[in-house]
């Protein structure tokens, strides 16, 4: 590695750290590299920023396409690959992060039988180590004096402190985009795993969360944390503002906690539905959909055991037990895209998503009506018919960091959607006053939400739309991505 100067004199001013990047390759028949590149938030962030920002994303290899085009010396200007061991990113990312941290935060575990955080967890977690401390060390080398690194998620939630033992000149944020977990629920964790992960996160000068409610679950858990360097704050939780806050004072630094909710890219939504593309998928699913005048109720979502995919269908199933006068007049477009197959818990969920479906198609179905739409394939084209044509939009996860499916149907219905929303998402914060808001595990008042989001009238259906749409776009990726690399390029040193 270079020494701190040389690599401060020529280093990136701003740095992104987060598994995935923003291009991904892969290996055609004839050995040729193809490269694809990703959308979203970071991706625009990053776009808006411009050339002269002198940015880099820092980022695993993925796939034997990635691992070989870093082995050849391929890449994009501005990305930096890693080409962390597939064992030990398999460890680091399926057994720790997807399989401990997600479940810790989304409160998944059924306890009478997990976890069993036996000597397999130790070992899995010293690859999390590994695969954090080759982000920390990547970082470190590729940063100029006092950039600013912004680190992204539950994956890498050790960067920060691994990074400030390194180069305490820089600015380092992270982010979550989950949820973070409650005191009693992140007690789950052995007590070493615990102070780890939390003087993890408190290396960085400014934490962010999507919410106040997550913000203030990490700030309990500080508390709860028997470390020297986290003495219990003087006030209790995050007020309530998006303002920083003064969080937790370490060693030569203070950490901030900040609030930075994530909206949906309105003008993006907008024109990426009305292309040709879409039309045709919207012509197909009107077709599948049959019968004049049926209304639909549009789910879109990964087969994630947090969305409540299942419980979605058994609170339809409710609805026609319930209200036979829907019988041949509505439709379920449930769209669940897989996700995480690697894993059996979730080939398992995927499995009775299918099964569940198929038992409600048998039960009701007639020659002309087909209850439910399921699809498992993934088609971005294909999702935004679905909200075009959506009367009501289904997003009742069990818990979620924000969701911005519930943000985008709004958007780009045509004729004004309604939103039957799980109070556990943290979109509820700011679109439960026109939602209809229901308990994600009540299967009967979800069944009472669909009956009233698709009895609702036409007109009050447009108002709540326009509404719901305003407050999901007020903060769109790309803002909020320059919103905290402004805050923590700010902040004055401690």
């Amino acid at each position: 590695m270079a020494s701190t100067h040389d690599t401060a004199a020529r280093g990136a001013q701003v740095l992104v750290a987060s598994n995935r990047g923003p291009v991904s390759y892969t290996v055609g028949e004839d050995g040729s590299l193809h490269s694809k590149r990703g959308g979203g938030g970071l991706v625009s962030g990053l776009s808006a920023i411009g050339p002269e920002a002198g940015a880099l994303w820092v980022c695993s290899a993925l796939s034997d396409g990635d691992r070989e085009a870093v082995r050849r010396g391929v890449g994009e200007e501005g990305v930096r690959m890693l080409p962390i061991p597939a064992d030990v990113h398999a460890d680091a990312y399926n057994g720790i992060a997807n399989s401990v941290l997600w479940f810790i935060h989304h409160l998944l575990y059924q306890t009478p039988l997990e976890p069993a955080f036996d000597a397999e967890f130790r070992r899995q977690w010293a690859s999390y180590e590994m695969y954090n401390r080759a982000f920390a060390e990547a970082l470190a080398q590729e940063a100029g004096q006092g950039a600013a690194v912004l680190v992204q998620d539950y994956h890498l939630c050790l960067v920060p402190g691994m990074l400030r033992g390194l180069r305490p000149d820089l600015r380092i944020g992270h982010f979550s985009h989950t949820p973070w977990a409650p005191v009693d629920y992140f007690g789950l964790l052995p007590q070493d795993i615990r102070e780890q992960l939390v003087r993890g996160m408190l290396g960085a000068d400014r934490l962010g969360f999507l919410t106040h409610r997550w913000a203030a679950a990490f700030s309990a858990c500080v508390q709860a944390t028997d470390l020297e360097l986290a003495p219990r704050m003087g006030q209790a939780g995050v007020p309530e503002s998006f303002q920083s806050v003064p969080g937790w004072k370490g060693p030569g630094h203070r950490t901030w906690i900040a609030v930075h909710s994530l909206g949906a890219d309105a003008e993006f939504l907008r024109e990426r539905s009305h292309r040709p593309d879409v039309e045709e998928r919207i012509a197909a699913l009107r077709e599948e959909i049959g019968g004049e005048g049926r209304r639909t109720i549009v789910r879109v979502d990964r087969t994630e055991l947090s969305k409540n995919i299942v419980r979605g269908l058994l609170a339809y199933r409710q609805l026609l037990d319930d209200h036979p006068e829907w019988h041949e007049r509505v439709v379920h477009i449930a769209f669940a895209y897989p996700s995480r197959q690697d894993l059996a818990v979730y080939r398992d969920y995927t499995a009775e998503v299918a099964r569940l479906s198929a038992e409600i198609n048998e039960r009701y179905g007639t020659p002309g009506w087909t209850p439910v739409l399921l699809n498992l394939e993934d088609d971005f084209a294909r999702s935004l018919a679905a909200y075009r044509l959506a009367d009501v939009a289904l997003v009742n996860p069990i818990r979620d960091g924000m969701n911005l499916v519930a943000k985008e149907v709004p958007v780009v219905s045509d004729e004004g959607c309604a939103l039957v929303l799980s109070r556990e998402a943290g979109a509820y914060w700011e679109l439960g006053e026109d939602a209809i808001v229901v308990n994600p595990y009540d299967i009967l008042e979800t069944a009472r939400a669909l009956h009233e989001a698709l009895t609702m009238k036409p007109e009050e259906r447009a108002e709540r739309a326009k509404r719901l749409a305003a407050a999901g776009t007020a903060l769109p990726p790309a803002q909020w991505f320059l919103d905290q690399l402004t805050a923590l390029r700010d902040l004055q040193p401690s």
